[in-house]
């Protein structure tokens, strides 16, 4: 297990626990955490902090940071990442949001993301058709299906 470091946003000694899912900065708490939502501009660049509070540390490059995507992604998963643009395309879906109405299947997604095992836990779920359809309705959004079949006009 991998001791916490300083955290990129109070400076905290020792005390970063969590990373940001879009840069990896490391971050110690709630606050922290919505301290650094707020430096991103909406265009995956962050934004040059300043203004009213207190100082913080400014974050740590992927080069200063002890953790790194190679960490945790070896070369099979690598290419199963889906590029950002075709994530944004989940949160235009009108589809999707319909179906994340259903308190049962946020339930679901919330226990998955809290789940130690997650791996397991996804085996369970894909028994759900709830959640068959969700995961279903995600991928058709990220990866369209190709027309087969289909006869050039």
């Amino acid at each position: 297990m991998r001791v916490p470091g300083p955290c990129g946003v109070c400076g905290a000694a020792d005390a970063a626990k969590y990373r940001c899912p879009r840069c990896a900065a490391a971050y110690c708490s709630v606050p922290c955490c919505r301290t650094h939502k707020g430096e991103w501009d909406g265009r995956g660049a962050v934004r040059a902090r300043g203004g009213p509070g207190p100082a913080a540390a400014p974050l740590s490059s992927p080069a200063d940071s002890p953790w790194s995507v190679e960490d945790i992604l070896t070369e099979d998963d690598e290419q199963d990442r889906v590029p950002l643009q075709k994530l944004q395309r989940l949160g235009e879906s009108e589809e999707l949001r319909a179906l994340l109405l259903n308190p049962h299947l946020r339930q679901l997604l919330l226990t998955v993301d809290q789940a130690e095992d997650k791996s397991s836990l996804m085996k369970k779920c894909m028994q759900e058709p709830l959640f068959v359809e969700f995961a279903d309705c995600c991928l058709r959004i990220v990866e369209p299906p190709e027309k087969e079949n289909v006869l050039p006009e």
